[in-house]
């Protein structure tokens, strides 16, 4: 399969930052997934926010796991350092690298699938701890890659492409980041770029766990069941001699709307999302009347956006550790290697 390249060219009067970065430098390749895809309108909030904060590309670490999601590092920040881990297994391989070199800029990157389910654990202990990270999950609530499986994301009463119910309790991971401990969570919409890059911004530039739960919708499964026309049908009753798979283009779902409001979005397959943003008069620093306001808000069938929880006194993984200010992968033998008296002594406090 080809795939057509960006030009190289720019034109002589591409806006440029106070480094002398233009947008085109944070961008990385060809967008592979779905055309429509919200994860594509994070991808492109995330190359604005870093070209607004005139961050080095180089200065900046993007790790992710397994899925849709996690293909999209190689979609923004093309200079950058990446890394793409195993299923559930980017907040660990982040933490390590975090450790190792305190210098960077950390973006961790991954899905309802990814961090809800198999990684569930690998992401509380990134709360917990205090990594210094931004952590953006791309949250569709289905298996994008195996074909439309309910994540634990998924609303429970949600019907698959299939027409099957979903009869599980959703997890809120807005929620569960704030009882862990996160010290900067926000939940947004893909399409609401107006809301999105700011947010992004914020949790760039803040110093501990930030995290970001992004409402993003899946174009790929959303024809129904029964239908003649629909892929499925097509492809169990046709008798070709290979199989191709056709995902036509949807545009991209976009929703601006003011503080405060509340915006029925309707998605490529019909369903709607209740999108509330929080008002003027919110608190973001009470951390027990953001999880209070997410509840009631969810009785009532909304989902809450905006910037839900900061806390600028936070502290980072290598404040508890107390670690030394230089990176632990420049360390050299006269750090690492004190001496066989100080090495008596240590051994001497484990007695």
């Amino acid at each position: 399969m080809t795939y057509l390249a960006k030009p190289k060219l720019l034109a002589a009067d591409a806006p440029r930052n106070a480094l002398g970065y233009t947008r085109r430098d944070y961008e990385g390749a060809i967008s592979t997934l779905c055309a429509g895809c919200g994860h594509d309108s994070i991808s492109a909030s995330i190359v604005q926010a870093c070209f607004d904060l005139d961050i080095e590309p180089h200065k900046v670490a993007k790790l992710s796991g397994i899925g849709c999601s996690s293909k999209t590092p190689d979609y923004f920040l093309g200079n950058s350092h990446g890394f793409n881990s195993v299923h559930g297994r980017m907040p660990s391989v982040l933490t390590g690298a975090a450790l190792a070199n305190r210098n960077l800029l950390y973006l961790g990157v991954s899905g309802d699938g990814d961090s809800a389910s198999i990684g569930i654990g690998q992401f509380a202990h990134a709360m917990r701890r205090g990594v210094n990270m931004t952590y953006i999950v791309e949250n569709n609530g289905v298996y994008g890659l195996t074909k439309g499986q309910f994540s634990a994301t998924a609303d429970k009463g949600t019907k698959s492409k299939k027409g099957v119910i979903n009869s599980d309790s959703p997890i809120d991971l807005a929620m569960l980041a704030l009882q862990l401990g996160a010290t900067y969570v926000a939940r947004s919409f893909s399409g609401d770029k107006e809301q999105l890059v700011p947010l992004i911004k914020g949790a760039l530039r803040h110093g501990g766990p930030a995290f970001i739960d992004v409402i993003s919708p899946c174009v790929t499964f959303n024809n129904h069941a029964g239908s003649t026309k629909s892929y499925d049908y097509v492809r169990e009753h046709n008798a070709a001699v290979n199989r191709l798979d056709v995902i036509l283009p949807k545009a991209q779902i976009e929703a601006s709307y003011p503080p405060g409001s509340l915006r029925r979005v309707v998605q490529h397959d019909g369903s709607i999302l209740h999108l509330r943003k929080v008002g003027v008069d919110y608190d973001p620093s009470d951390r027990i009347g953001a999880m209070n306001h997410l509840q009631e808000r969810q009785a009532l069938g909304e989902i809450v956006t905006g910037l839900l929880y900061v806390d600028s006194s936070g502290q980072d993984m290598h404040t508890h550790l107390n670690t030394v200010e230089k990176p632990l992968n420049q360390l050299g033998d006269a750090y690492l290697c004190p001496g066989s008296k100080a090495l008596e002594a240590l051994n001497a406090m484990l007695r």
